[in-house]
């Protein structure tokens, strides 16, 4: 059972880390690079779509491996209230971050609103700030469950 729980939370890092990260690579040199580069439509059109996929996979195994994780433990020993606030925070900004995202990749919706909205230009930032957000939250989970097993 350790082992499996192992494995899961290592699939859980590697797919956030790889999301935060491809959210920063893409935020902080592929799109201005585009920019300066000038209209390559065709680039950028497949840079889309293969990050598209990327977050994807990305939420996909956060979700899974994240009920999980939550389920083990929870069941492992008393972590008291903080645990269990801060859980339930990291848990809703990751939630409203997927659907963020959801809302991101969907680009003939975004395209026009893109247009009209400050909300739809700014929304891949704030899906990374929620993204280092429910990091920062993961390592105040990991430190308050530490905390509870030093005290048992």
């Amino acid at each position: 059972m350790l082992e499996i729980s192992w494995l899961l939370r290592l699939l859980h890092i590697l797919a956030a880390t790889a999301w935060v990260g491809g959210s920063l690579m893409y935020q902080f040199v592929i799109m201005p690079a585009l920019r300066k580069a000038g209209p390559l439509p065709a680039v950028s059109a497949q840079i889309a779509i293969n990050f598209k996929r990327l977050t994807n996979l990305c939420i996909t195994v956060l979700l899974l491996t994240g009920a999980y994780l939550t389920f083990d433990r929870l069941t492992q020993t008393t972590l008291g209230l903080s645990y269990i606030v801060v859980l339930l925070c990291k848990i809703l900004i990751a939630l409203i971050a997927f659907i963020l995202a959801f809302y991101v990749g969907q680009s003939p919706i975004r395209r026009l609103a893109r247009r009209a909205t400050t909300f739809s230009r700014l929304s891949p930032q704030i899906v990374l700030a929620l993204g280092v957000l429910v990091f920062i939250l993961g390592a105040l989970l990991n430190a308050l469950f530490e905390a509870s097993l030093a005290s048992h």
